[in-house]
């Protein structure tokens, strides 16, 4: 456990104005600071930290906390993991991790960034070290990417064997689970086994803003006749609509300048960052979206978008004139010369080139839009140039400040001299009047939407349940894909501790609180060898008949630790268990919780109709259900699960949480 002291001393060191400013743009304002809400959208900042009393409020969404609720929400990780995160950042040293109350949202993430974090340092060091690296190698000397910039943005390379990295993650006890969440893996088309998602491919980690890996695209080298990059696919971790390539590389640089630099690819970002030029930042491989500009404008409210000189490149850069003028955003465009892009441009003629030619040639979008079209001969046309201006009022309407609206019209005159302002304003106002009414529909449309969908799982739900009665079980229809977590956890801990862990963790739960079939049989059968006193440990039933072999095998394979292959390899020991009790604890609740919501949801099923006497039946049960899991859900462990010393007479028990109504429901 982690003392209150130890805890102190990490609140103490962590500055919390630095931590907020990983995510959100701060000005100091008197003696505290503001910025834009990280957790809602708004326009004008209502976000407010307080260093002295080290906390956050936002008086927009009612958000607030300290420096390790901040972590939390925006990590999406639990009170421990944001500890350990700060106490690393701050170079405080910590305990050995204990076993917490178990949560599975949270395992499930830190799985994930376990796996990122172990294929991020596997890809470098094949990289680094691999006979089949060497053309990768090379491709990067022949680009001039110098060691230190290989290093800072980990760049790596995935063997072209199809399940190199599958296999050495195995070797080190990652859960294949957290791999194929991470979209590391992907299951084989053949049925059984997985192979790797990224093969024979130069690697391109993907940071989120406080640096955790948390996805990767993968560059195919030669003229290979496939796509030239794949990204990770979207994930618990890794949303690719709101991440922007290098941001927690740039964002400092961003700051200081109160400048973003949006390029087109990976290595334009490598390139400029390696040349000086730090503010640096590229799309995920998506095109530009509200997302991606949110993020950046955290930073700081200017954007100059330096796209490839390619019709492509052009054409992305004017689709994201409106979303970074949606965003509030100071836009800048800048146009290389014919056959450019930012790579090969500094590569050639050096960063101050670059910086020079960002200062002369670099413009608002109004001047952008009306020079693109003065030299594709579009300006002269009267209807070509009607089409020009309409084009420039829409994204003069995407802006969010009157003013500023006000502002580009009158600038827009200036090259449109033969429209006069009253027409100008008068078309801008109907712009404006049919973006409104746009709005109003897709939040129709959105909500219409959202009904289809909750009435489309409301029927695959009630689908799965029609074939059941209340004469039959109450057990949810087994779900035989992945085993749930925390009844892994329960049947790893009677293996792995014997009769009296059996005992304990007996007398809290019985076999119908599984929701998996398997696991449920797997228990009742541990729960019968524990009466009759035999041997119950993994190489038992790693030897039984199926499927216990099979179930043994997944269940006591190490979330992400070291296996024990890896402590004779290192020496280095990882103790899973500190205290195996603390750990039956969180699984076993969990495990009721659990078990409450489908005995809460099947019992809303039967409700559906039912005649009156019984609906009223059936609402006192769903009301004591939900008595039951508030009541587990607020307490702690120790209330729920004492420890067996404290209470060494109670009873064992086989049934518990069982719900019967008075007389059988048809």
């Amino acid at each position: 456990m982690i003392s209150d002291s130890k805890k102190e001393e990490i609140r103490d060191a962590a500055d919390l104005v630095e931590v907020v400013s990983d995510y959100v743009k701060l000005k100091k304002s008197g003696s505290s600071y503001k910025g834009l809400c990280p957790f809602h959208d708004e326009k004008t900042p209502s976000f407010h930290v307080t260093p002295r009393l080290r906390i956050y409020k936002c008086f927009g969404c009612g958000a607030s906390g300290d420096v390790f609720n901040f972590i939390m929400e925006m990590e999406g990780v639990g009170f421990t993991e944001a500890l350990r995160s700060l106490a690393e950042r701050y170079q405080i040293s910590l305990p050995e991790q204990d076993t917490q109350e178990y949560d599975e949202a949270q395992y499930l993430r830190e799985g994930i960034y376990h796996a990122l974090r172990f294929a991020g340092v596997y890809y470098h060091n094949r990289l680094k070290e691999s006979d089949e690296a060497k053309r990768a190698r090379s491709y990067l000397k022949e680009r001039g990417y110098k060691q230190k910039t290989i290093r800072r943005f980990g760049l790596g390379y995935a063997p072209s064997k199809g399940e190199a990295l599958y296999e050495a993650a195995s070797d080190t006890g990652i859960n294949e689970e957290y791999l194929e969440e991470a979209g590391l893996i992907k299951p084989s088309k053949r049925g059984e086994g997985f192979y790797d998602t990224f093969r024979g491919r130069l690697m391109f980690p993907i940071f989120n803003p406080s640096g955790k890996v948390i996805a990767f695209a993968g560059r195919v080298l030669g003229d290979k006749d496939t796509a030239k990059y794949i990204n990770s696919p979207n994930t618990e971790v890794y949303n690719k609509s709101e991440v922007v390539y290098a941001v927690n590389f740039a964002k400092h640089a961003i700051r200081r300048n109160d400048e973003a630099i949006l390029v087109e690819g990976y290595t334009d970002v490598l390139t400029l960052h390696q040349e000086g030029v730090e503010q640096a930042v590229a799309t995920s491989g998506t095109s530009l979206t509200p997302g991606q500009m949110k993020t950046i404008h955290r930073f700081g409210d200017r954007i100059t978008m330096v796209y490839d000189s390619d019709t492509a490149g052009q054409q992305a850069m004017s689709r994201g004139i409106n979303i970074a003028l949606a965003e509030g955003m100071d836009v800048r465009l800048m146009s290389l010369p014919e056959g450019d892009d930012p790579d090969s441009f500094v590569r050639q003629f050096g960063a101050e080139s670059f910086q020079e030619q960002k200062r002369q040639k670099a413009e608002d979008f109004v001047a952008y839009m009306v020079h693109r079209a003065q030299e594709d001969g579009r300006w002269e046309d009267p209807m070509e140039k009607k089409k020009v201006v309409h084009n420039i009022l829409d994204s003069i309407a995407e802006i969010p400040d009157a003013m500023t609206r006000e502002t580009f019209v009158q600038h827009l005159n200036k090259f449109a001299k033969d429209f006069y302002d009253r027409t100008l304003y008068n078309e801008l106002k109907k712009k404006l009047q049919e973006k409104k009414k746009r709005r109003k529909r897709e939040v129709k449309r959105q909500q219409r939407e959202k009904q289809r969908e909750e009435r489309r799982r409301s029927d695959r739900s009630e689908s799965k349940t029609a074939a059941s009665s209340p004469e039959k079980k109450k057990k949810k229809p087994v779900q035989q894909g992945k085993l749930p977590e925390y009844e892994k956890e329960i049947i790893r801990l009677m293996l792995m501790y014997g009769h009296e862990m059996v005992e304990y963790i007996g007398s809290f739960c019985n076999g119908d609180h599984f929701e998996h079939e398997q696991l449920g049989k797997f228990y009742e059968d541990i729960i019968q060898r524990h009466r009759e006193d035999k041997s119950i440990d993994v190489e038992t039933y790693a030897e039984a008949d199926h499927p216990f072999p099979e179930l043994v095998g997944e269940i006591v394979l190490e979330r992400h630790s070291v296996s024990d292959r890896h402590e004779e390899k290192t020496g280095l020991s990882f103790k899973r268990d500190h205290n195996p009790y603390q750990t039956a604890k969180g699984a076993l609740k969990a495990l009721k919780i659990h078990y409450l919501d489908r005995t809460h949801e099947q019992l809303s099923r039967q409700q559906i109709g039912a005649d009156e006497e019984e609906k009223q039946e059936i609402a006192d049960m769903l009301k004591e259900v939900g008595r039951q899991r508030a009541l587990i859900q607020k307490s702690s462990l120790h209330e729920l699960f004492p420890d067996p010393d404290s209470d060494k007479e109670q009873p064992y028990t086989e049934k518990v949480f069982e719900y019967k109504p008075k007389k059988p429901l048809d």
